[in-house]
């Protein structure tokens, strides 16, 4: 069994947020692997499928951003499950667009959704795969860059970028997660 959890707020306003980039995973993999039916569940939308023999768990937390904690213990105590079945998906100032971070351990860097799964997991170990979107020009407020929607030149090659996120989501089901970092980490 393996848990993706893509962070992002809920909410039309919200949906092409650079933010959110963590439900677009999650949605996007959903498409590729036929993982149709979402139902509300321990405070997120959960999805579960079959992905080449692997029982898959697909969340969306829906405590908004800040809270997204609540929704991955609600999860792991319900299912449970290990931390380490468990990948979180999120944006990443400190990546460049168009790339992707695997690591399995390290501070929020800021994250405020990250602090919150910290918070609730009660360790900074576990795995995350974070989405580059680039840091704002300086004076830029980091809150108003990160609720803003990506650019139209980003949203030309927005596909490619969950493309590559979900090659690695797929990797990482029957491969360790050592291994999918150092094939998707460059």
């Amino acid at each position: 069994m393996k848990c993706f959890i893509g962070l992002g707020n809920p909410g039309k306003q919200y949906e092409m947020n650079r933010h959110n980039v963590g439900f677009m995973a999650i949605d996007h993999f959903a498409v590729k692997w036929g993982i149709t039916s979402f139902q509300n569940k321990g405070k997120g939308l959960l999805g579960e499928g079959n992905v080449n023999g692997t029982k898959v768990y697909l969340l969306k937390p829906m405590t908004y951003m800040n809270l997204s904690g609540e929704s991955m213990r609600a999860f792991l105590d319900f299912y449970k499950a290990n931390l380490e079945d468990i990948t979180i998906i999120y944006d990443d100032m400190d990546t460049l667009f168009g790339q992707i971070r695997l690591r399995y351990q390290g501070s929020p860097g800021g994250h405020n959704g990250i602090k919150s799964i910290i918070q609730h997991a009660g360790t900074q170990s576990f795995n995350r795969i974070r989405v580059g979107v680039n840091r704002p020009a300086p004076g830029y407020n980091i809150a108003d860059y990160v609720l803003s929607n990506f650019s139209k030149e980003e949203m030309k090659s927005i596909d490619e970028v969950l493309d590559l996120t979900c090659e690695a989501m797929l990797f990482s089901l029957d491969q360790s997660f050592e291994r999918t970092m150092a094939k998707f980490n460059k």
